[in-house]
């Protein structure tokens, strides 16, 4: 560790969630000097392009791994107060819930809202009646999970007390963090990295292939963060990193619904889609935004590898269909809402017994990894963007106990 008071070129490799909370962090940290200390963000073509921008922006208290999540978790809630994440980037705490139903046929249509029959251009949007509450009580549901259709619902079980689950939106909070962290100092720099130099003596520098020109240019550091999730192999080959895709649509419904966000368990009829398919489980996740849509994703595949990059991703849009009917075979309110995005995007796994992420030391003088975060990269992004910044500038944790998460254990 080079002493606080040199010269530092700190270069952070990602400009997703976890290459922007180490930024934001660097820049808050006591010996944090813009002076002395050069902060640079290079990211490949725009901040939060991948998953930091296109995941569901779920925080639990309950979520992996335990050493870091209380940590951050926190950190979540001092960043909105101080910032102003409510109106900034959609923090708020939620319910958490899991539900078991049975979907419904595609064209099947419900009649349990105020009586009147839902689908097409007679969509009620009034709230259910009693009868169709009385369901959902009978089943377990919170009163003002009303957007469910009461008859398919078998069960509920909620997942978290209060003040366990909170949510943001993951684009703004990224590209705030971002912008934060430029405010004191930080520059983003886009392009893509094709070297990190260095000696026996650590890092050197680190060159990449500049976005809009196509130039190859060279910067100095000292210290490096790879923090590119699923495209860290590409930039450090020793680090046990895979990428599975993972697709999602975000969903205007036909009325406001209740902030929830639900771990469902679907058994689909066969032929529900009108095919002669078997009848199948899924297990979709939606979540309610405050902004008024409503974030549902399906399971991850590999089909299509890693691609170069964030703006080379394929949508399969039959994964995304699939996605849309299953969450509006078990409420009205989502199937016949507008659906306003299908994405895809690519979460970075750790290949090595014991999981991840990976972070700290990588046993060469001046390179970092923080890395391998999976669905949890907004949920432990605040708590890995400290630890760096105490890696840097302290030459250690402080703030958690992470041994377990040495990079230098799986290297």
């Amino acid at each position: 560790m080079a002493s606080a008071d040199q010269q530092r070129e700190i270069v952070i490799v990602g400009g997703g969630i976890i290459g922007c909370c180490s930024a934001y962090f660097l820049t808050r940290h006591p010996s944090y000097d813009p002076a002395r200390h050069k902060i640079t963000i290079l990211e490949a073509t725009e901040i939060a392009g991948g998953a930091s921008g296109k995941a569901g922006g779920l925080l639990a208290l309950w979520a992996y791994p335990s050493n870091i999540v209380p940590l951050s978790y926190k950190l979540h809630a001092q960043l909105a107060e101080e910032h102003g994440g409510k109106t900034r980037w959609g923090y708020r705490e939620v319910n958490c819930g899991q539900v078991i139903a049975n979907g419904r046929s595609l064209s099947d249509k419900s009649k349990d809202m105020a009586g009147a029959k839902v689908g097409g251009s007679s969509v009620s949007l009034q709230k259910r009646n009693e009868t169709a509450k009385g369901q959902l009580r009978a089943a377990g549901v919170p009163a003002d999970l009303d957007w469910l259709v009461p008859d398919l619902v078998r069960g509920y079980e909620s997942m978290s007390e209060p003040g366990e689950t909170a949510q943001v939106h993951p684009y703004l909070f990224t590209t705030s963090m971002a912008k934060l962290a430029e405010e004191k100092g930080a520059k983003v720099v886009l392009g893509s990295v094709t070297n990190i130099d260095r000696t026996v003596d650590g890092v050197k520098s680190v060159t990449y292939t500049e976005k809009d020109s196509g130039e190859s240019r060279t910067i100095p550091a000292t210290d490096v963060l790879i923090t590119a999730g699923p495209w860290t192999r590409s930039v450090f080959p020793p680090a046990p990193i895979s990428a599975t895709r993972a697709h999602s649509v975000v969903i205007r419904p036909t009325r406001p619904v209740s902030a929830y966000t639900l771990f469902t368990n679907i058994a689909l009829p066969a032929g529900f889609d009108g095919s002669k398919k078997r009848p199948t489980v899924v297990t979709p996740e939606i979540y309610a935004r405050p902004d008024g849509t409503v974030y549902a994703c399906g399971e991850g595949d590999r089909v299509i590898p890693l691609p170069k990059t964030t703006a080379d991703v394929q949508v399969d849009n039959s994964r995304c269909q699939d996605i849309i009917d299953s969450v509006g075979s078990v409420s009205d309110e989502l199937r016949d809402g507008e659906v306003s995005v299908r994405q895809a995007c690519y979460l970075p796994n750790v290949d090595a017994m014991g999981g991840g992420p990976l972070i700290g030391h990588t046993g060469i003088k001046g390179l970092y990894l923080a890395a391998g975060h999976t669905c949890w990269g907004i949920q432990n992004a605040p708590g890995t963007g400290k630890l760096m910044s105490e890696f840097v500038f302290d030459g250690k944790a402080k703030s958690a106990k992470i041994a377990a998460l040495d990079p230098q254990n799986f290297l």
